[in-house]
């Protein structure tokens, strides 16, 4: 008979799950539903040839991540609700290893137990979707090689957050749970120096912008915004895809902006000046510090939720654990991101604000709405991302507000009286922004 820990637990991880695919079944309807009915604005204001086409993808992506999320889910349930999970803590338990060395081994078969199950996911959405789309340069050698250094530097840091947290369980019976939390944040904060210097490198090239045209808009944007000129770098996504973005990461001397290389190709440079100011805008009003915090009071929640389970002999007796807190931390890990999933609408409301702050300094900094809308347009119209989210999916999935609403609210805001003169009429400027959803 199934114990009660483990009907709760299916409930959770499978419910969740089931909510995610009922969320993505509406997001593609409703999506296809709205790119048709703004066809022209589709056409004209994202340069999409063939709507059909972007909501093709959209549906290919959906599908083939709804399979590898269920397939995931039901092989995880199957491990821990069948006894295996308990019979391989026990069995390490057994060897006499220190408490520490058995965490770090389950954490490790999990990490590769993941990459295994993910790889023909992943190579079948690279070499098949991406190429059927015209987005794939990767080589199979590239993916391997992607595929093989992922791995490794995620065990090798994986394992050393997880091994200086279950040291401080050892040491620290009563207290590990604040000294836990405070490793999990000083970690974050130690990647955000480490990632873009150590991590970033090994996947990608990074060329500082140092001169021609190019550098002269960074150094204008700069001015504008009220920066001297930093770290700004154009990375060569191109190598594996044709997508293109920017990001902000770091702090201090190690922060830096990253303008993908497909970007500056596919963008006029105000636009990229846009890109880069709205950037900016995350380091400028302190949006990083404020991710931080809001990271670190729900890691806090999870702590304390994790110090209840792991003194709670019920997780033990009901999944057959041996007496080893790695053991029981693993399963409080299980019941605490399906929490953590439903509580995404709020978590999400701090970045979607911080996203619509940076594009208002964008604006401000550009004199005016043009460039920035004219840069959403261009990301939208060549990722062939959704620009209609359904309501609900976005509440739970998206960090970032629908593109017709972001370029609403800046025209409405700020104006785009400039298009024209910059652009020419006919690139979609003039075309009315469907109602927002």
């Amino acid at each position: 008979m199934v114990a009660l820990p483990a009907l709760v637990l299916v409930g959770l991880v499978g419910g969740v799950q089931l909510l995610e695919t009922v969320l993505d079944g509406l997001n593609v309807r409703y999506g296809a539903s709205a790119v048709r009915d703004a066809e022209a604005w589709v056409r004209e204001a994202l340069d999409v040839d063939d709507p059909e086409e972007m909501l093709a993808y959209q549906r290919s992506k959906t599908i083939l991540s709804g399979i590898q999320s269920w397939l995931g889910v039901a092989i995880l349930l199957a491990v821990v609700v069948s006894g295996v999970y308990g019979d391989v803590a026990s069995r390490l338990s057994a060897t006499g290893l220190p408490s520490v060395a058995q965490g770090v081994a389950v954490l490790a078969g999990a990490v590769l137990a993941g990459r295994i199950l993910s790889a023909p996911f992943d190579a079948y959405e690279t070499f098949v979707v991406e190429e059927r789309f015209g987005f794939n340069n990767q080589t199979i050698a590239l993916w391997l090689r992607d595929l093989v250094v992922g791995t490794v530097v995620a065990l090798a840091f994986g394992g050393l957050l997880a091994g200086a947290v279950l040291l401080a369980v050892d040491a620290l019976p009563t207290l590990w749970p604040v000294v836990g939390w405070a490793l999990v944040v000083g970690f974050s904060l130690v990647m955000m120096i480490v990632y873009p210097r150590v991590i970033a490198p090994l996947f990608n090239d990074f060329d500082p912008i140092d001169d021609g045209a190019l550098r002269e808009a960074v150094e204008d944007v700069f001015e504008r915004a009220g920066f001297e000129c930093e770290q700004v770098y154009e990375m060569d996504a191109s190598r594996r895809s044709s997508h293109s973005n920017a990001y902000f990461v770091g702090f201090g001397r190690a922060k830096r902006v990253v303008l993908f290389d497909t970007l500056v190709e596919q963008m006029d440079r105000t636009a990229i000046q846009a890109v880069l100011a709205h950037e900016l805008a995350h380091w400028k009003k302190a949006h990083i510090w404020k991710q931080v915090v809001a990271s670190a009071v729900q890691m806090a929640v999870v702590f304390g939720f994790l110090w209840w389970v792991t003194t709670s002999q019920w997780v033990y007796a009901a999944f057959g654990l041996p007496g080893e807190t790695y053991a029981a931390l693993g399963l409080g890990l299980l019941y605490a991101t399906p929490i953590l999933s439903l509580t995404a609408p709020l978590t999400n409301r701090l970045s979607l604000a911080h996203e619509r702050e940076a594009d208002d300094f964008a604006a401000e900094t550009m004199g005016g709405s043009a460039a920035m809308t004219r840069a959403l347009r261009t990301l939208a119209g060549e990722n062939l991302s959704n620009p209609f989210p359904h309501p609900a999916y976005a509440a739970f999935n998206l960090t970032h507000p629908p593109i017709p609403e972001r370029i609403r609210r800046l025209r409405e805001q700020y104006g785009d009286e400039d298009a024209g003169s910059e652009v020419g009429r006919g690139d979609g400027s003039d075309v009315d922004v469907p109602p927002a959803t």
